[in-house]
């Protein structure tokens, strides 16, 4: 998901299309967020949510993932579109904030995704599990669960529900943004608005808090609609349904993990 506008991307090729005499048409911006759109705000973030990096951390990280609670206590729940491969050797820095690891680094080692994402990236299938090893801290083989905790995977959130969305735009030595503001639908996918959320947020999680019980749910994740949405300050998510907890389940029980195809356009 690059949430570019078509008024940046032609911004940036006005140049070349002058040095080479290519006409430009005139730029079409991004039409006006509703009135009241609110803004996302950096903060230190929380210990479950990170940034997946793909090829190590002194490189920028990509799009965003959220520990699920399971059995295992070793699942991340991310947006299929972000993952392609296998997904083994990413690296998942829940808490990242500045630079810093407070709650370590733990490697992906395996993906699951929808069938109906492999076959067609049916974008209501715009969510992936995956799998992260185990390792060592104290000295004692640790889930990553057992660190961070972990959000219990929920449903697709309805109209008017509120949800808090914790995301790592993509960078460097940097901080995750925050906003929490209400549900619509469009064409059958929740989506929000709020504005700050652009490439890397993919894949961050809905998240609301169950009452009476001290749990956080997640309910959704940017993706789905357009891989997550054309504008930074629309986002979507595929409405989850009990096929994500198939995924669960295959990955809890070790099944054959999947080999992910590399998504194609987000149709903006």
């Amino acid at each position: 998901m690059l949430r570019f506008s078509r008024a940046r991307v032609l911004a940036v090729l006005a140049p070349f299309l002058v040095a080479t005499g290519i006409a430009a048409a005139p730029a079409l911006a991004d039409p006006p967020a509703p009135p009241g759109t609110p803004t996302a705000t950096p903060f230190d973030g929380i210990s479950t949510v990170g940034p997946l990096f793909r090829h190590g951390l002194d490189q920028d990280h990509g799009c965003t993932a959220s520990v699920v609670a399971s059995p295992g206590r070793d699942l991340l729940l991310a947006a299929a579109h972000c993952v392609s491969g296998t997904a083994a050797g990413w690296q998942f820095a829940p808490g990242y904030r500045d630079g810093q690891t407070p709650y370590g680094v733990w490697t992906v080692t395996r993906a699951y995704v929808d069938p109906r994402w492999i076959s067609t990236q049916d974008p209501q299938y715009d969510y992936a599990i995956l799998q992260v090893a185990e390792q060592s801290v104290d000295g004692r083989r640790t889930a990553l669960q057992d660190v961070t905790g972990g959000n219990v995977l929920g449903r697709a959130p309805r109209a008017g529900q509120t949800v808090t969305d914790v995301a790592y735009n993509a960078g460097i030595d940097d901080k995750p943004i925050k906003c929490t503001t209400t549900v619509s639908y469009t064409d059958g996918f929740p989506g929000f608005n709020c504005h700050g959320y652009v490439g890397g947020s993919s894949g961050s999680p809905w998240l609301t808090k169950v009452p009476g019980t001290g749990l956080t749910e997640v309910d959704g994740l940017i993706g789905g609609l357009h891989q997550g949405g054309c504008y930074e300050y629309t986002s979507y998510s595929p409405a989850l349904t009990w096929q994500a907890y198939r995924l669960v389940l295959r990955a809890t029980l070790g099944t054959k993990p999947d080999v992910v195809p590399v998504a194609g356009s987000d149709g903006c």
